[in-house]
């Protein structure tokens, strides 16, 4: 019987340097001769996904921005936007803050680069690989198209604290690995995309697994019938999973498919 896959992006499919192992690309088509449905599940907005790169792997569809956005085989079955009042609202705080923050979209990114510290890599990679597709945010406060954002982590606990209890009503904080907080709509995640999904498309809660590396994976992992960590990802993702596989480059996923009897 066909299944559906849910699959993290970075530190599950590739790693830092945007990589990806040919036995992960094996796996993939290993999956596809079985006739399973693959996703991709992704705290990445949807205009930040390389189909390019991603799709022709034999992905028929895209969960994007923690569960705000699901498309199947190109054609979008659902999106949430963060309505404009509440979201200039919180640009006022961020700003009053002093607070490093990006605004995501379906469509653009909004950013004002000189709120990042002084070498920061994070505006210099975005502009790399979007272009015209990041903006600034500054300028363009009357029409911001925001699913979630992220904010640089500020440079004292205080300040943190400050900013989880202004808008911890409203979002959900996640704390990745690095030096940057995730901050989703409430009830909205990974897990509520893929229920959303399977809802739409008719699949069985038995027959979903997913694979995932990092906090933002938790409910994910947590809520698929069956769940894989990666073995070299957060420790919180394989306490939350049902089986850790082997690292990234060490055949993972294709390990994780063979322990489940996919392929």
């Amino acid at each position: 019987m066909r299944k559906a896959l849910f699959f993290d992006i970075d530190g599950t499919i590739w790693d830092k340097e945007n990589r990806i192992p040919d036995s992960t690309r094996e796996a993939f088509r290993l999956l596809k001769g079985q006739g399973h449905c693959l996703f991709l599940c992704s705290g990445r907005t949807r205009v930040f996904i390389p189909d390019a790169k991603l799709m022709p792997l034999g992905f028929d569809g895209v969960l994007a921005g923690c569960g705000t956005y699901g498309e199947f085989q190109g054609e979008e079955k659902f999106y949430y936007r963060i309505p404009l009042e509440d979201i200039r609202r919180t640009n006022d705080i961020l700003r009053e803050m002093g607070a490093a923050y990006v605004f995501e979209g379906r469509h653009m990114l909004y950013m004002d680069e000189e709120r990042f510290p002084e070498g920061s890599m994070f505006p210099k990679v975005l502009n790399e690989r979007l272009g015209e597709k990041v903006v600034r945010v500054t300028g363009n406060e009357g029409s911001l198209e925001v699913s979630k954002f992220c904010v640089n982590y500020m440079d004292a606990q205080e300040r943190q604290k400050a900013l989880e209890e202004e808008i911890g009503k409203s979002f959900t904080i996640i704390h990745r690995e690095g030096d940057f907080m995730e901050i989703v709509p409430k009830g909205f995640s990974k897990a509520t995309g893929i229920q959303k999904i399977c809802g739409i498309l008719g699949v069985a809660h038995e027959d979903t697994y997913s694979f995932g590396d990092s906090t933002n994976d938790l409910d994910m992992l947590s809520y698929t019938a069956h769940s894989v960590a990666m073995g070299d990802g957060a420790q919180e993702a394989k306490d939350a999973a049902e089986y850790v596989t082997t690292g990234l480059w060490e055949d993972g996923i294709l390990n994780g498919c063979k322990h489940y009897g996919l392929i």
